[in-house]
C-alpha cells in the first residue's frame, strides 16, 4: 500500500477561477501565470484547463517549451525576459514574447538573426526597484526598440509592489502614466491583487496569478472568500498512528510541545520533505475526520503531530486535509508566516497527485 499522502487538483475549479476572473476585468484579455511550475500544480496537468486565455505567462524556458510540445499555439510570455543573447533562437523558433527591463536586451535584439520581428514587452520600473527601465528614460527606449526591424508589437509593462494593501497603486500609476503620456500601444500592469481591487489598472491584459489556484494575494483568504475563487489544490493525508501523552509530555524534535494535560495526539503521514512548512509552529491549523484542529510539535521530514482533542472520534486511517477544499491555504501559510504562493509551489515531486474534473 502507498503511502497515504496525495495531492488532490480540480480542474474544474481551475476554469472557473478563470471564468471568475473575467468577471473582473471584463473588457482586458488574460495571460494566465503558470510560472513555477504552475504554482507547484503541474503545467502538463492544468493548462488544457486553461486553454481559454489568451495567454500565458512565465519565466523558464524550459516550461514555454513544454507549453508549445504539447499543442498550445497562443502567445507565451517570459516575464523576466531572456538572460542570454542566445536565448533570441529559442523566443523565434517557438514564437515566444519576451519582455525587456535592461539595455544590453535592447543591443541584443539589435544584433539578433530572426526568422520574423518578436513581440516585445517593455518593463517600467514603476517604483518596486526590481526590473524595468526608469520612467524617465521609457519613452526614448521606446523609440529605440520601434526602430529595430527585428521587434514587433510592444506593450508597455509594470509590476506593482502593493496593490494588496492599503497603500494600493496610486503612486505607481503616476509612474506608470509618466512613462507613457507619449506612447502608443496596449498596455499590461494589473496582477492578481490589481484585477480584483483595482480596475483602473486592467488595461489591455491582465496577469493572474495565484487567484487562478484560488488562493489570496493578499494572504488572508477572507479578501476573496466572496469572489467565487475556489481553492484548486487539497493536500491530504491520513492519521499513521496516534499516542496517548500524560500532562508534562513532549511531542517531536527539541521537544517543543509539552502537554498541559492528558491528551490524543496523532501523527500525520506529511512532512517537510513533501512540502509542508518545516517552521510552521504548534497551532498551525489542520483538518482531521471533518474537524478544525491544530498541529502540535516541530514538524518532522515525513510526518507531523496533531492534537486530537476536539476529534476525539479519530482513530489511525481517519483523513486529514493540511490545506484545501475545507481549510484554506491561506490560513495554514498565515499560522507559519508565510504565504499561499510558497506552500503551492512548494509541493514536493514525491508527493502523488490526482486530477479531477
Amino acid at each position: 500500500m502507498p503511502r497515504p499522502i496525495s495531492a488532490t487538483l480540480s480542474l474544474s475549479a481551475l476554469s472557473q477561477n478563470l471564468n471568475v476572473i473575467r468577471g473582473f476585468a471584463p473588457n482586458s484579455k488574460v495571460w494566465s501565470v503558470v510560472k513555477a511550475n504552475g504554482y507547484g500544480h503541474g503545467i502538463s496537468r492544468i493548462w488544457k484547463s486553461l486553454s481559454a486565455t489568451e495567454g500565458f505567462a512565465l519565466l523558464d524556458f524550459n516550461e514555454a517549451i513544454l507549453l508549445r510540445e504539447s499543442g498550445w499555439q497562443g502567445p507565451i510570455l517570459l516575464l523576466e525576459g531572456f538572460f542570454s543573447p542566445a536565448d533570441l533562437i529559442t523566443i523565434d523558433h517557438y514564437r515566444l514574447t519576451t519582455s525587456v527591463h535592461s539595455d544590453w536586451q535592447i543591443q541584443a535584439l539589435a544584433q539578433a538573426n530572426l526568422s520574423q520581428p518578436v513581440k516585445v514587452y517593455l518593463k517600467v520600473n514603476s517604483g518596486m526597484n526590481r526590473l524595468g527601465f526608469a520612467p524617465a528614460r521609457v519613452s526614448d527606449v521606446w523609440h529605440q526598440l520601434r526602430e529595430l526591424k527585428q521587434v514587433g508589437e510592444i506593450t508597455l509593462m509594470s509590476h506593482f509592489a502593493t496593490a494588496d494593501s492599503v497603500e494600493g497603486v496610486d503612486a505607481q500609476m503616476v509612474a506608470v502614466n509618466l512613462a507613457g503620456q507619449n506612447i502608443s500601444g496596449p498596455r499590461c500592469l494589473a496582477n492578481s491583487a490589481a484585477t480584483l481591487w483595482h480596475p483602473s489598472t486592467h488595461y489591455d491584459w491582465i496577469r493572474p496569478g495565484i487567484i487562478l489556484y484560488g488562493a489570496s494575494p493578499s494572504g488572508q483568504w477572507q479578501d476573496i472568500a466572496q469572489t467565487g475563487l475556489q481553492p484548486v489544490m487539497t493536500l491530504k493525508s491520513e492519521l499513521i498512528a496516534v499516542q496517548a501523552v500524560h500532562a508534562g509530555d513532549r511531542v517531536g524534535y527539541g521537544g517543543r510541545y509539552r502537554a498541559g494535560q492528558p491528551q490524543r495526539v496523532g501523527v500525520v503521514a506529511c512532512g517537510y520533505a513533501d512540502g509542508y512548512p518545516r517552521h510552521a509552529p504548534s497551532g498551525t491549523p489542520v483538518w482531521v475526520d471533518g474537524v478544525r484542529t491544530k498541529t502540535v510539535g516541530t514538524v518532522s521530514m515525513d510526518m507531523l503531530a496533531v492534537d486530537l482533542t476536539p476529534c476525539p472520534q479519530a482513530q489511525i486511517g481517519a483523513p486529514v486535509e493540511l490545506w484545501g477544499s475545507n481549510l484554506p491555504v491561506d490560513d495554514v501559510a498565515t499560522a507559519a508566516g508565510t504565504l499561499g504562493y510558497e506552500l503551492l509551489s512548494a509541493l514536493a515531486p514525491r508527493v502523488p497527485v490526482i486530477t479531477v474534473g
